[in-house]
């Protein structure tokens, strides 16, 4: 098959493109660079640099494929608060351009890459997909409107959509950014090095951690599900995991005595989050096969970036 992946730079874009590849799968990437790492791509994958709302750019690489995946966003919910307007250009106007584009061209499927950030605060627990969603950050906002745009512009032009609810997705070649980065290649590096583990608040928040592989396996296999089109699926691990149990197995695995700091100033977000398996067990065939600990364990091995960090050994003579 001829695949289209906007975001291919990103974490999960690179992942799922260079397993196309290795399928033997044509697969065209398109990334604008602001976050995404082209060197994480295969040389199989055609990489374009290039904006998703570049209509011209999008109509060329649109042309004999088959399925897009649409992963172009900005990602970061502290950054959004401060810039919704432009979360709203790139997520919400960046989608609506794609969907334009595939209608012009003739592309018949979309796999929409949203967030279970979408959910929001919610007392009731596994999350279901016919539960109301409740975001509570312009980044939340803006996966959930992108969610409704490929929805219903697909049944107005025909072109079949689901939408992939993408919980807290981790493993190698995790960006690790300045500010804010993603808590478990944080506390990894920060272990590794022997500096300070920083939960928020209690730590007794939890979260839906899901290995990339597992990710990648379910994106696949949206591509070419049969009768999935209107589809809202989450795509987690189904465990809930507290950032303390966290803190607790990512020491164990580095063999870390790194002390454990727990600021009461700082938010710490949402109060729990696991996700519900049956939709994409029922029209996926997806069952996570890599739990946490294993998880952590194959981040630590492959991603070089630890192995980097490591801090020096003493000589012994």
């Amino acid at each position: 098959m001829n695949f289209l992946i906007t975001g291919a730079a990103g974490f999960l874009g690179a992942a799922l493109a260079n397993q196309l590849a290795r399928q033997g799968h044509q697969v065209r990437g398109l990334d604008d660079l602001s976050t995404g790492n082209p060197n994480a791509l295969s040389p199989d994958v055609l990489f374009t640099r290039g904006d998703v709302n570049d209509r011209p750019k999008l109509w060329t690489l649109l042309q004999e494929v088959d399925c897009v995946y649409h992963l172009a966003a900005r990602v970061s919910v502290p950054e959004s608060i401060l810039y919704p307007r432009e979360y709203n250009a790139v997520n919400v106007g960046g989608t609506v351009s794609l969907m334009e584009a595939m209608r012009d061209v003739g592309v018949r499927r979309v796999v929409f890459i949203s967030s279970g950030a979408v959910y929001g605060d919610q007392e009731d627990q596994p999350l279901s997909v016919d539960k109301t969603p409740h975001p509570q950050s312009p980044y939340a906002v803006s996966k959930l409107a992108a969610e409704y745009y490929v929805r219903t512009i697909g049944d107005l032009w025909g072109i079949e959509s689901v939408s992939l609810r993408v919980f807290n997705a981790y493993g190698p070649g995790q960006r690790l950014p300045p500010s804010h980065p993603p808590v478990i290649p944080n506390f990894l590096r920060q272990a590794v090095r022997g500096g300070t583990l920083v939960v928020h608040d209690q730590g007794i928040q939890t979260r839906d951690y899901v290995f990339v592989d597992d990710v990648v396996r379910a994106m696949i296999a949206a591509a070419t599900a049969p009768d999935i089109s209107h589809s809202i699926i989450n795509i987690c691990s189904g465990t809930e995991t507290s950032i303390r149990e966290l803190v607790r197995l990512v020491k164990e695995i580095t063999d870390s005595r790194s002390e454990v700091i727990y600021n009461q100033q700082t938010d710490p977000g949402v109060s729990r989050m696991c996700a519900d398996l049956s939709e994409a067990k029922e029209k996926l065939g997806y069952q996570p096969q890599i739990m946490l600990k294993e998880g952590l364990r194959l981040t630590l091995e492959r991603d070089p970036i630890f192995h980097r960090e490591a801090p020096a050994q003493p000589v012994t003579r």
